[in-house]
Order: C-alpha cells, then sequence, then structure tokens
C-alpha cells in the first residue's frame, strides 16, 4: 500500500506556463531580444529556472553575444516577482490532496525549481498546508533524476521506496522515480518537452486527480487501474 506520495510541482500540481513565460520575455526584452511563444517556453521547462534560461539562451543568443550572468541575474529578478501571480492548480488537484490527507497519506512536493520559488507558488496557490515536505531542485545537492531525491523524501517520511510513488508529468520524474525504486506514476497535462508522456510508458498514467487519489488509497489487494490516455 501507499505510505507517502511525491509530486512535482509545474505541470503536475500546477498549471504555471504563463507565468514562467512572463518571466522569460521580460527578460529577453531587457536584453533586445524578440519574445518566444509561451508553447515554445513551456517546452524547455523541467529542470529548474536556471536550466530553463540556459535552455532559451541557447536557442535565443547561439553566438554568445549577451552577457549570460547577467542575463541569468535579470531572469532570477523577474522570476522573482512572477513566481505565484498566475499560477492555478489543476481541476481536482485540491479536493485529491485533501482525501489523501485525511486519509493519512504522508505528502511532499518534489520539484526542481528553487526552493524558495516553489515555496511562493505553493503560497500562492493555497497548496502549501497539503505538504508535509517541500523539495526544490537546490535544496539537497542533487535533483531529479537522481535516485537520492526521492530516497531522501521518502526516509524523511518514515517509509520505504517498495510503499512509495511519485507522480510527474515528465521523463525526468519517471526517471526519479524508477532510480529511486519508487512507483512511477504520470499525468499527461504537463510540461514533457512537447512529447506526449505515454511514450515514456509510465507504470501508471491517470486522466485525472480523482484517479490517482483512487490510485494510491486503494488496498494492496484490490488495485485501481487508471483511465488509458490516448
Amino acid at each position: 500500500m501507499i505510505e507517502v506520495l511525491s509530486f512535482d510541482l509545474d505541470g503536475t500540481l500546477v498549471d504555471t506556463g504563463g507565468e514562467i513565460a512572463a518571466a522569460v520575455n521580460l527578460t529577453l526584452r531587457d536584453f533586445d531580444r524578440a519574445p518566444l511563444a509561451q508553447a515554445a517556453i513551456e517546452a524547455l521547462i523541467g529542470a529548474g529556472a536556471h536550466e530553463l534560461m540556459r535552455r532559451v539562451l541557447a536557442r535565443v543568443d547561439a553566438a554568445q553575444a549577451l552577457d549570460h550572468a547577467a542575463v541569468m541575474h535579470c531572469f532570477e529578478q523577474h522570476y522573482a516577482a512572477q513566481a505565484g501571480s498566475m499560477a492555478q492548480p489543476y481541476p481536482g488537484c485540491v479536493a485529491a490532496l485533501q482525501q489523501l490527507l485525511a486519509a493519512g497519506l504522508r505528502l511532499a512536493c518534489v520539484t526542481n525549481k528553487e526552493q524558495r520559488h516553489a515555496q511562493r507558488v505553493l503560497d500562492a496557490t493555497a497548496l502549501a498546508p497539503y505538504f508535509e515536505l517541500l523539495i526544490g531542485g537546490d535544496t539537497l545537492a542533487w535533483k531529479k533524476p537522481d535516485a537520492r531525491v526521492l530516497r531522501h523524501v521518502v526516509a524523511a517520511l518514515g517509509s520505504r521506496p517498495v510503499h512509495a510513488a511519485h507522480v510527474g508529468d515528465s521523463q525526468t520524474d519517471l526517471a526519479a522515480a524508477r532510480n529511486a525504486g519508487v512507483a512511477d506514476w504520470a499525468v499527461p497535462w504537463g510540461y514533457n518537452a512537447g512529447t506526449p508522456i505515454a511514450q515514456a510508458r509510465p507504470t501508471r498514467l491517470f486522466d485525472s486527480f480523482a484517479a490517482i487519489a483512487a490510485a494510491a488509497l486503494a488496498p494492496a489487494a484490490a488495485p485501481v487501474r487508471s483511465a488509458a490516455i490516448h
């Protein structure tokens, strides 16, 4: 049975594409670069804010004419101002977290977003009280998909990998779960670089938060099957 359930943040619990795109494009404006479409920016999300901006720079400044350290500093300021400003929990998220918490599951949020930004998003969306533990991309010496991240979470919450699952929207999340020996669960509505997460063959793929809660709370002898995603 599941005792510990961890969730990725961006693209899993909350839609943050708008605010991330805003911070990126404000930075590009400050350096006289044309804005990128939100969809193009979302396709680069998944390894934290700094890595996102490095990927953006590889696209808009291949000749490395810009001072990348200055760009990063500017982006940090813009994202600090934007974090949580447009974020919205996906449908059914709050109800499922309430159900899981009431049933006694230990919940964690594990993201590659820097912890201070992740905390602002959780606070702004009123999701923070549901999570006993928040791990950001700079909280530990490692970040997803390193096995030690989720192993740390499971141990900190007093369980074992066999009794844990991690829910995410990207191949990074699936690799993190598999590396740590916890169940790799996925949702199809996030930012997996424009590629359907089903192609990465997660052990469980859910079409709603209600289905995630049902699976997590199902007795081991009678597993709940999630809806197939095509």
